[in-house]
């Protein structure tokens, strides 16, 4: 069976935030939620094209209602904002989607707190946004985490003694794929941890193959073969939408397109390196992450 928007379930009563939400796979990801009857939170750095983009899926009278929050992912200041302005609304939360990212920037770059910015935008950003939203979510039967990766997890290795490229001369695609794999070492501890604690949220992962998306405008190569060869972003969008509910998906579960070696297609669940599944790295990264972060998980 090809997994499509038409089985996403009925969403209303739920509460999403879709992180980089306002192009992309992540934009579609929120327009097909909310279309669900979904009410999704489009959490971008940039508030203008945010609002741009809610105005787009408002346009089609969506069942659910979309607002727009500020989120800036390279910086803890604004993620703890965030976390404390959705608290003083909401009293819970169903689905976080961690979709934002940073994808090759040709030079290095730092976050607000000083982490080299693929590292710091697609892993720790998102570390430290879903241990301070997991007592939200545990408020709610059927929550999720999504953690979105990619393909490039498999050439991603990581350096625990120079995580942020400051010893080592920077190289772009290398730094991607840590932060890739990064994704993806969490994505499994945290389900771990999740299930140790029998806690009902269910932590899962997904990839969106080859989809033409702004995230690659620093791959010239990529950019011109994209619209020959990627798929819409909305085709891109079917791994994660399926991860977060699909009601038969259990925890730990990572979703792909089934064809052209995870390129295209429908999603499917997929295997990962090995290297994303060692759990002295897991730890590792958890415990690297708490420090840089200051964040705990409860």
């Amino acid at each position: 069976m090809k997994w499509n928007q038409a089985q996403i379930p009925d969403q209303k009563g739920r509460i999403a935030i879709v992180t980089g939400s306002n192009t992309g796979i992540g934009f579609e990801t929120a327009r097909a939620l909310a279309a669900k009857g979904a009410d999704v939170i489009l959490a971008c750095r940039n508030r203008e094209k945010a609002a741009a983009a809610m105005q787009r899926i408002e346009a089609d009278k969506p069942a659910g209602i979309v607002t727009v929050k500020q989120l800036d992912l390279s910086d803890l200041a604004s993620i703890h904002a965030f976390v404390n302005a959705f608290k003083a609304e909401h009293d819970h939360l169903d689905l976080l989607i961690n979709n934002a990212g940073v994808m090759v920037p040709p030079q290095r770059q730092e976050t607000s707190d000083g982490f080299e910015l693929q590292f710091g935008v697609n892993h720790l950003g998102h570390f430290a946004l879903t241990g301070l939203l997991l007592d939200s979510l545990g408020k709610r039967p059927g929550a999720r985490v999504v953690t979105v990766s990619s393909l490039a997890h498999k050439f991603g290795r990581m350096d625990f003694e120079d995580p942020n490229w400051v010893k080592r001369k920077y190289a772009k695609w290398e730094s991607y794929g840590q932060s890739k794999l990064a994704n993806l070492l969490f994505h499994f501890q945290l389900d771990h941890m999740l299930k140790a604690d029998r806690s009902d949220v269910k932590a899962v992962a997904a990839h969106p193959g080859w989809t033409q998306t702004d995230l690659q405008r620093h791959t010239s190569l990529s950019n011109m073969l994209s619209p020959l060869f990627g798929m819409k972003p909305w085709q891109g969008a079917l791994p994660t939408l399926r991860a977060a509910v699909d009601p038969g998906v259990e925890g730990g579960e990572y979703f792909g397109p089934a064809s052209c070696f995870e390129l295209r297609g429908y999603p499917v669940p997929v295997d990962t390196t090995s290297a994303a599944r060692k759990t002295e790295d897991m730890r590792k990264l958890w415990n690297l992450s708490e420090r840089f972060t200051k964040v705990r998980f409860h």
